[in-house]
């Protein structure tokens, strides 16, 4: 079976459509567990992330030039999440998103990898991410990548933890994969 080829490049203006549907329809599998409001609150955090200022790079994943996935990175916590007392001065992925049919296709881990690419051109040594107990076969996918929690960078959403991650940059092999 011929392997997949997933290209990543930065989004331009004209893909806003294509990823605002897939971040929808990426996130939308945790509106069955949460409450109407939540889920209605969560929704339009997501799609006002689509526009907002802020991040350094918008990156999208394709596969034979349809849009399946996209990331945001950020330089801190505070471009991030508006939360500087995190201290995290590093890049952080956020809203890592791939359209459910083309789940299972390495397009996630090809955002990552082009993620880490970009942090070691920006100098630095780690990369952050947030997560929650809901997203349980994202976590598996960052653990395998490397990821290790870092508790001391954690936060609440309400009454929801929500786990903090980290890659040590330099200790990568990922990118020669």
């Amino acid at each position: 079976m011929a392997k997949i080829k997933v290209e990543v490049r930065d989004a331009v203006a004209e893909d806003r459509e294509a990823i605002l549907r897939i971040v929808v329809a990426a996130y939308s599998q945790y509106e069955a567990v949460m409450s109407p409001d939540r889920w209605s609150d969560y929704k339009a955090s997501i799609i006002e992330s689509v526009d907002k200022e802020g991040p350094k790079a918008r990156i999208i994943a394709e596969v034979n030039g349809e849009i399946v996935g996209s990331v945001l990175l950020f330089t801190s916590s505070a471009t991030a999440y508006g939360r500087p007392e995190l201290k995290i001065e590093s890049p952080i992925i956020r809203l890592l998103a791939v359209a459910p049919e083309a789940r299972g296709l390495g397009v996630a881990t090809e955002l990552i990898k082009e993620s880490i690419r970009r942090s070691l051109a920006l100098g630095a040594s780690t990369l952050h991410l947030h997560t929650s107990d809901l997203m349980a076969s994202a976590i598996k996918l960052y653990e395998r990548l490397g990821f290790e929690r870092a508790t001391d960078k954690e936060m609440y959403n309400g009454n929801v933890l929500v786990k903090c991650y980290k890659l040590q940059l330099q200790e990568t092999a990922l990118l020669s994969s």
